[in-house]
C-alpha cells in the first residue's frame, strides 16, 4: 500500500515538473522560448539555463523519457525522479513517521502522511467542499463533476476516472487474480477485495449497525443493511412495483418477469436465477455439508436450516405474539398461535364448520359447496375452484417437481410438500398442543391428538393449513 501511494505521487512529481516548466519565468531581462509553446527562461547563466530548463521542457513534446529502470522498465524524464524510484526495488525508506514508525522513500510522502495523523486535509473541491490530503486525490475527484473518464479499455471501450482503475478492470480480460489468500488459496484482481476476504478467516466484522449492533465484514453492507431501519427501498420493479433495497435484488426479481434462469448446473442442467442458490444445490452433488451444529455434530448444507436446528438446543424464542408477548421458537407456532386471538375477526361458512381471516379465502371455500370449477385441465378435463391447485396439477402431466430440498435433493411438485419435508432435517415440529405441550410435525397430526383431550372433531381452521 506504501509503494502504491509512492507511485502516485512520484507519478504526480513528474506531472507537476511538467506543468511546471510551461509556466513563464518573467524578468527584466530578456529570455529564452521554446518554439512549442509559450515557455519562456531567464537568459542569466544563459548556457546552463538552457540545459537545465529547456532542454528537460522539450521532453514533453518528443516524449523522450531517457531514464528507465532496468528492473521493471519504467520510464522517466528526470534522474532523480528514477532514483526516488529505484528505492521501491531497494526497499529503502530512510523516512519514518515519529509517531506510527511507517517509513517512506521520499520526504513529500512522509509529509503527506503526516496529515493522517493531523487531520490536514488542504486541497478542497470548490464545488461540493469535499477536502483531500493528496493533490492527485482532488484531481480524480474533480472527474466526478466534469464526467471525465480519460482511461479507456482498448478492448471493451469502458471508460475510468483513474489508471489504477483501468489496470484492476483488465484483469478481467486478462484473467490475472494477483491478490492470493495464504489460508484457502482464493484470489482476487483488487488487494481490497482480499482484504475483506481474510476478515472471513479472522472472525472480523469492524462496520457496527449503531442502531442494532449487527456487524458486518464490508461497509456497503452496512448501507443495505441500514435501509431497513429507515425503510428505503429506492429500486422499484416497473412491471409489478415491488421495491427492493439494493439493485442486485431487483435484477434478480426481474427474473421472476423474463423467467430468466442464468446460473445452470453442470451436472444435472437444473438452472437458477441466483448464482449463491446454484452454489448451494452443487453441494448436493459434492455432498458437502459446510455447516455444523456445534453442541451434537450433525452438518447442514443450508445455513438457516442449520440455524433452525440450533434452537432445539438452546430454546431460543425468537417469534413473539403482539397481542399477548407469549414466544415460539418457529414462525409457524406463532402463525397457528395467532388464530386464538382472531377467533372474533373470523369469516365463517354457512354450509360448514370452517372458518376463515380473509373474505377471499371464505370465497375461494364456497366455490367447494356450490360445485363452481371454472380451472380446467386441457389435459385431462379435471376441473378446480382455484387456480393455484390447477397448477400443481398440471405438474402431474409435466412430471416437473419445483420444488428441491437443498439438504438432500429430493424435489416435489408442490411447495407445502417440500416445507413439510425440510423438517425431517431441522426437527422442527411447529404445530404444538395449546393443552399439554405436545408438538407435532402436521397439523393432521396435531388434530388427531386432539381428539385424546376433547374426544370430538374440532372446528377447522384453514390459516393454520395454510402455514
Amino acid at each position: 500500500m506504501v509503494l502504491k501511494e509512492e507511485s502516485q505521487e512520484l507519478n504526480e512529481t513528474e506531472e507537476k515538473y511538467q506543468n511546471d516548466k510551461h509556466y513563464d519565468f518573467k524578468t527584466e531581462e530578456k529570455s529564452v522560448s521554446c518554439s512549442q509553446t509559450e515557455k519562456t527562461s531567464s537568459p542569466k547563466k544563459a548556457k546552463k539555463s538552457r540545459s537545465t530548463n529547456l532542454n528537460p521542457h522539450m521532453k514533453i513534446h518528443i516524449e523522450k523519457k531517457p531514464s528507465i529502470c532496468p528492473h521493471c522498465g519504467k520510464c522517466f524524464t528526470q534522474k532523480k525522479l528514477l532514483n526516488v524510484h529505484m528505492k521501491a526495488h531497494t526497499g529503502e525508506n530512510p523516512y519514518t513517521c515519529k509517531l506510527c514508525g511507517k517509513s517512506y522513500t521520499r520526504n513529500g510522502s512522509l509529509k503527506t502522511h503526516m496529515r493522517t495523523h493531523t487531520g490536514e486535509n488542504p486541497y478542497t473541491c470548490k464545488l461540493c467542499g469535499k477536502s483531500y490530503t493528496r493533490n492527485g486525490s482532488l484531481k480524480t475527484h474533480m472527474r466526478t463533476h466534469t464526467g471525465e473518464n480519460p482511461y479507456t479499455c482498448k478492448l471493451c471501450g469502458k471508460s475510468y476516472t483513474r489508471n489504477g482503475s483501468l489496470k484492476t478492470h483488465m484483469r478481467t480480460h486478462t484473467g490475472e487474480n494477483p491478490y492470493t489468500c495464504k489460508l484457502c488459496g482464493k484470489s482476487y484482481t483488487r488487494n481490497g477485495d482480499l482484504k475483506t476476504h481474510m476478515r472471513t478467516h479472522t472472525g472480523e466484522r469492524p462496520f457496527i449497525c449503531i442502531q442494532c449492533g449487527k456487524s458486518f465484514t464490508q461497509k456497503k453492507s452496512l448501507n443495505v443493511h441500514m435501509k431497513a431501519h429507515t425503510g428505503e427501498k429506492p429500486y422499484t420493479c416497473k412491471l409489478c412495483g415491488k421495491s427492493c433495497t439494493r439493485n442486485g435484488d431487483l435484477k434478480t426479481h426481474m427474473r421472476t418477469h423474463t423467467g430468466e434462469r442464468p446460473f445452470i448446473c453442470i451436472r444435472c442442467g437444473k438452472s437458477f436465477t441466483q448464482k449463491k442458490s446454484l452454489n448451494v444445490h452443487m453441494r448436493i452433488h459434492t455432498g458437502e455439508k459446510p455447516f455444523t451444529c456445534p453442541q451434537c455434530g450433525k452438518s447442514f448444507r443450508i445455513k438457516e436450516i442449520l440455524q433452525t436446528h440450533i434452537r432445539s438446543h438452546t430454546g431460543e424464542n425468537p417469534f413473539i405474539c403482539d397481542k399477548c408477548g407469549k414466544c415460539f421458537r418457529y414462525k409457524e407456532n406463532l402463525n397457528y398461535h395467532m388464530t386464538i386471538h382472531l377467533r372474533d375477526e373470523r369469516f365463517n361458512c354457512h354450509q360448514c364448520e370452517r372458518s376463515f381471516t380473509d373474505t377471499n379465502h371464505l370465497k375461494n371455500h364456497v366455490k367447494i359447496h356450490i360445485g363452481e370449477k371454472p380451472f380446467m385441465c386441457h389435459h385431462c378435463g379435471k376441473s378446480f375452484s382455484r387456480e393455484g391447485s390447477l397448477k400443481d396439477h398440471m405438474r402431474i402431466h409435466t412430471g416437473e417437481k419445483p420444488f428441491t430440498c437443498e439438504q438432500c435433493g429430493k424435489s416435489f411438485r408442490v411447495k407445502g410438500n417440500l416445507k413439510f419435508h425440510m423438517r425431517v432435517h431441522t426437527g422442527e415440529r411447529p404445530y404444538k398442543c395449546l393443552q399439554c405441550e405436545k408438538s407435532f410435525k402436521s397439523q393432521s397430526s396435531m388434530k388427531r391428538h386432539l381428539k385424546t383431550h376433547s374426544g370430538k372433531k374440532l372446528p377447522f381452521s384453514s390459516e393454520s393449513q395454510e402455514v
